[in-house]
């Protein structure tokens, strides 16, 4: 027979055993708890920054900002989303805004993109002296930009269908590790845009057989454009067509991601 002192310390022993089950459970309780609640933020977080005209890979706070100038109500709609998924797709955070908005739209941004799907006519002034990284396509836009002359088909213009470029620059960032000379560009002919920089441009790449015609070619903050104008930021002009994105061969798109990247300050 256990004597009492044996019994006093066998039931002390087992309330001490109940008490710290029960603390035990009571703390899984809360960090059940804790992780619910950290899952219904994160979710709400996530699904308040979801749209149709947004596109973005990370929410981390290093993420890069992309403002893209399109014609949201336009035929290659598309082409431009399928552009933003790609930017999307490798870290940027891109936001497609109309043709019509004003530069102040692109305050928040960190790298502009304007779209050859737009119609100059209808891209309000300002965008020359942004303040912020920008990349366009738009050859009608060149002169406005300051980034050419004025005369169409003399200072810039398209192509009829062309397929290749002639890497003029190969050590430089933009020309994504490409050897010097002909580069297959697209999948297909296909118009190219291209225009005639100022003194204190990078010339990276000319439509082949036409050295007078810069197909990629930029330049870096406070470099002299045309008019005197300096550059207020990095500024790149690429060959791209309204549809062509989709054309792109490999080397095309590692031009253009070279291109993308340089100008936001990635290169």
């Amino acid at each position: 027979m256990q004597s009492p002192r044996g019994l006093c310390v066998g039931a002390r022993l087992r309330r001490g055993i109940q008490m710290n089950l029960k603390m035990k459970s009571g703390a899984r309780r809360r960090l059940l708890r804790a992780i619910a609640g950290s899952a219904l933020a994160l979710f709400a977080v996530v699904g308040a920054g979801v749209s149709a005209s947004a596109f973005a890979a990370d929410a981390s706070p290093a993420v890069t900002r992309v403002a893209m100038l399109v014609q949201l109500h336009g035929p290659n709609l598309k082409v431009d989303e399928r552009i933003g998924q790609h930017l999307g797709e490798r870290g940027y955070a891109v936001r497609l805004i109309d043709e019509s908005a004003t530069p102040e739209a692109a305050r928040d941004a960190d790298l502009v993109v304007i779209s050859s799907t737009v119609s100059s006519k209808n891209v309000r002034p300002g965008w020359r002296m942004l303040d912020k990284p920008l990349v366009t396509w738009e050859n009608d836009l060149l002169d406005d930009l300051a980034m050419t002359g004025k005369r169409h088909d003399v200072d810039f213009g398209e192509t009829g269908k062309e397929r290749y470029l002639w890497l003029v620059n190969a050590p430089h960032p933009i020309a994504a590790g490409l050897p010097a000379g002909a580069t297959n560009a697209y999948g297909k002919q296909a118009p190219m845009s291209w225009g005639k920089p100022g003194l204190g441009a990078i010339t990276i790449a000319t439509v082949y057989g036409q050295p007078d015609k810069a197909a990629i070619f930029a330049y870096e903050k406070g470099a002299t454009m045309d008019y005197e104008t300096l550059a207020p930021a990095r500024r790149v002009m690429f060959f791209l067509d309204n549809d062509t994105f989709t054309n792109l061969s490999p080397a095309g798109v590692a031009l253009f991601d070279a291109a993308v990247d340089w100008a936001a300050g990635r290169r």
